[in-house]
């Protein structure tokens, strides 16, 4: 037996499997129980006019802000009243086009009992979450979600802990039920979250990354070699684009063709860039976005892109450090 301080490490191991082995279950039954009054909740949230308030106290509490936090980023517009501040004002800020959602593990929270009957007289509807179907909150509800479990996974059978995880399981299966009904997606997801990665993937195209101007490094394809480097060199880039007279893209020159190049022998001085660039470069179209950028570069092992319009004019460049500089990649 290894010990841990006073921990020992079997017990320990065996206590928490148990829980988890608990709090699983629980969520187990729950799916099991699951009836028209969910899709009855599910209903009444869609055909919601205003905002969906979420109350809870004590660890209730916490789990209606999750809950609410969850709503509100997968296209269901929520926030969260503590109820013993909303019998102090801040009731003021639901109105009769909003529904809300109390959870309480016993259905009997004198808080939130206290603000139901105002809720009720403002024209509101009620969903309770609780563990409780005959308790005072879930018969004065318009629907009941019924949120009980066998055990606390607390050895005390005190702590809320398979209810807690039971209750945000439930609020979960209501929150994307209804992001499914609303057909709300990746993009609608980014909006709501334009400072995570999906945000920045989603949200950011190849215009608003690339360089452009002055800042793009191009030749003229009738340029010498001599010209070509000059070029790579002042834009710093690692290549540069070569163009018609129109502006149009015809190659690329990049430090990969210079060391081909070099590796060939040779004057390199009299030739032109059109005998040593790389024609008929992988280009991006500057309203792509710029995760799609990303992807070309790593499926093709590439670390630079041309950006072209529609009639294949050179119109902006990107590489690996643009698209980590725009936290893309």
């Amino acid at each position: 037996m290894t010990e841990l301080g006073n921990l020992d490490s079997a017990q320990a191991l065996e206590s928490g499997r148990r829980v988890l082995e608990i709090e699983a279950r629980a969520v187990r039954e729950l799916a099991d129980r699951l009836d028209a009054n969910f899709v009855r909740a599910a209903q009444i949230v869609l055909g919601c006019k205003g905002r969906v308030v979420v109350s809870g106290i004590g660890k209730s509490g916490h789990i209606a802000r999750k809950i609410a936090s969850t709503l509100a980023s997968t296209g269901t517009p929520a926030f969260f009243v503590h109820p013993a501040e909303a019998s102090h004002g801040d009731l003021g800020m639901v109105t009769r086009d909003d529904v809300m959602i109390a959870l309480s593990n016993s259905g009997e929270s004198g808080e939130l009992l206290v603000i139901v009957p105002l809720i009720k007289r403002l024209g509101g509807k009620l969903i309770a979450m609780t563990g409780n179907p005959n308790s005072t909150l879930a018969r004065e509800a318009d629907v009941h979600l019924d949120a009980k479990v066998a055990e606390e996974a607390c050895s005390l059978g005190l702590a809320p802990t398979a209810s807690t995880t039971a209750a945000l399981a439930l609020g979960d299966a209501l929150a994307v039920t209804l992001l499914e009904a609303r057909g709300f997606g990746k993009e609608d997801f980014a909006r709501s979250h334009p400072g995570g990665m999906l945000g920045r993937r989603l949200l950011t195209h190849v215009h608003d990354v690339m360089r452009t101007g002055p800042a793009i490094p191009s030749v003229a394809q009738d340029a010498l070699f001599s010209e070509a480097i000059l070029e790579v060199s002042r834009k710093g880039m690692g290549m540069t684009a070569v163009t018609d007279h129109a502006k149009r893209i015809v190659g690329i020159f990049t430090d990969g063709d210079l060391r081909r190049a070099l590796e060939k022998g040779g004057d390199l001085r009299p030739m032109g860039v059109d005998n040593l660039m790389t024609p008929n470069p992988r280009v991006v179209r500057p309203d792509q976005l710029a995760a799609e950028a990303a992807d070309i570069m790593e499926q093709h092992k590439i670390s630079q892109l041309l950006v072209a319009d529609a009639d294949q004019r050179l119109v902006g460049a990107l590489n690996m450090h643009d698209l980590m500089r725009a936290k893309v990649i």
